[in-house]
């Protein structure tokens, strides 16, 4: 009863109208003063932080913040795949003719992530990777390997959490949800990098210029507050680190696996 009236609660709040709200807040003056509250409550390492915390002029400023330079060191050995961003790890595996399965026991469909695109076919047995961030984590997502900008989309959608609870208890969210999904071509393949609106997150941005070509490693876009990234490879195109499993938590730059030629 208590789940049911909690996702009833979500399902009223997940409205667009809801997070552009709270992120209008979370970009005024005013909100600069939460900048010390929201660092106690989420333990975030503040010398971390390329400027000084005074120097943040509200909220999503901070919240949005670029490291000191070589914080997230990129793995550089030949054919790599690196993390996106800072994360926890709380889905991977193969693709299973277009399904990703047991996701916090619920499945998606490739289709339903990527909004019925027609590069879908490409990813019917590719890998997958559910990367969460937590409102602890740095927010900004760079690109997973060396390559080309092949597509950009942007699907509308609703902004439920995607958390634990938003993962378990709410419908397909990471289908349902805002997404902004970018195809990038790389020397062996492709790969999706579909970033997920989350309650509260008042938009997702891509950094401006953003450039046509980009090297493992390059700044793609950013959250403003907490969401998820869920990355793609094209079948036939990936092997994975076999250390790796739903519940490691990964630093940008880290490898997640290596690219290889189709068989």
């Amino acid at each position: 009863m208590k789940i049911s009236l909690f996702r009833l609660l979500t399902e009223l709040s997940s409205r667009k109208t809801v997070s552009k709200l709270t992120g209008a807040f979370a970009k005024s003056r005013a909100s600069k003063a939460l900048i010390p509250r929201f660092i106690r409550t989420y333990g975030i390492r503040e010398q971390d932080a390329e400027k000084a915390v005074h120097e943040y002029a509200s909220l999503n400023d901070f919240f949005t913040r670029r490291l000191k330079s070589g914080l997230r060191p990129i793995d550089e050995t030949p054919d790599t795949v690196v993390s996106p961003v800072d994360a926890l790890i709380t889905g991977m595996g193969g693709v299973q003719e277009g399904l990703i399965v047991n996701v916090k026991g619920q499945d998606y469909t490739i289709d339903e992530l990527l909004n019925q695109s027609p590069r879908t076919i490409n990813y019917k047995h590719g890998f997958y990777f559910v990367l969460y961030l937590s409102p602890t984590d740095y927010h900004r997502i760079h690109s997973p390997v060396t390559g080309t900008i092949l597509e950009k989309e942007h699907v509308a959608g609703k902004v439920y959490p995607v958390n634990d609870f938003g993962l378990k208890h709410m419908r397909r969210v990471l289908s349902r949800n805002e997404r902004l999904i970018t195809y990038i071509q790389h020397e062996t393949g492709e790969v999706a990098v579909v970033k997920v609106g989350a309650l509260n997150v008042s938009s997702i941005q891509y950094v401006t210029p953003l450039p046509a070509e980009l090297n493992r490693g390059d700044e793609l876009a950013y959250f403003e507050f907490g969401s998820t990234v869920v990355l793609l490879t094209e079948s036939g195109t990936f092997n994975p680190r076999q250390d790796l499993k739903v519940g490691s938590r990964v630093a940008m730059g880290e490898a997640l696996g290596t690219t290889k030629r189709k068989d």
